[in-house]
């Protein structure tokens, strides 16, 4: 099956965890029949500080992160540029998961069909060792400027498919057909009044202070905040009240 249309998409995170972390930049590539139409880049602002690891990964600091733009704002551009399109990447079903996970915070059906580059260089290059972007641009001679920046490797995955399917379709057409991306998420609802008092009252207790975005912070991400400075610190001695209306 020649894939015609498609777009190649690659997403930067703040960790490894759809349910926890956040998309910290999208970079899509939009191909109309079998020729690129149109690119697509966004910072995210992550309201948090980015760990050391995704800093060093890909060169994105926090103020460049803070210069970001909100994912309420970047969420439906991505959906009107992808379109119903085949979703294509490397390792697709990871970037798909927040993707999803970001649709379902916001109430917005996201259902696609996928081909991931990383499943055709295991099934048609068993004899490659290493099979990560990075390698397989090597192996194929693919130039990229700047890896682990979202569109370089959107533009890396395209180019990928691209050799692979020229070279392998005609022998093993069945496993460029594209399949049904699957990925359950929960909604992240907002964190409520008493968790934040719970948590502010902790971090006054303690004498700690606290890095945290109010406006987006959700339940989960609260309640391990609070857990984390409990195990670290121990509990306060007065108790939080058990009701909100307690909090006043």
């Amino acid at each position: 099956m020649i894939l015609e249309n498609y777009v190649a998409i690659d997403l930067e995170m703040t960790g490894l965890n759809a349910a926890r972390d956040s998309i910290l930049e999208i970079g899509a590539v939009r191909v109309t029949n079998k020729v690129i139409e149109a690119e697509y880049q966004a910072l995210i602002h992550p309201h948090k500080e980015l760990p050391k690891e995704v800093i060093e990964l890909t060169g994105i600091t926090n103020e460049m992160a803070a210069g970001g733009r909100e994912m309420d704002e970047v969420f439906p551009e991505i959906l009107e540029f992808g379109r119903d399109y085949v979703l294509l990447g490397h390792n697709v079903i990871f970037d798909f998961g927040f993707l999803k996970q970001a649709a379902r915070n916001r109430d917005t059906p996201f259902e696609r069909s996928g081909v991931d580059t990383l499943k055709l260089a295991r099934k048609l290059l068993p004899d490659q060792e290493k099979k990560t972007l990075q390698a397989l641009c090597d192996h194929f001679g693919i130039a990229r400027e700047h890896s682990h920046r979202a569109l370089d490797d959107a533009r890396a995955a395209r180019q990928l498919y691209e050799i692979l399917e020229s070279e392998y379709e005609a022998q093993k057409p069945d496993v460029f057909v594209p399949y049904p991306l699957i990925y359950r998420v929960k909604k992240q609802s907002p964190a409520t009044n008493r968790q934040k008092k719970h948590l502010q009252a902790l971090a006054d207790y303690h004498g700690l202070m606290l890095n945290v975005a109010w406006d987006t912070l959700t339940k989960n991400e609260a309640s391990r905040q609070i857990d984390k400075i409990i195990v670290q610190y121990g509990r306060m001695m007065k108790p939080v009240p058990e009701h909100e209306d307690d909090l006043s």
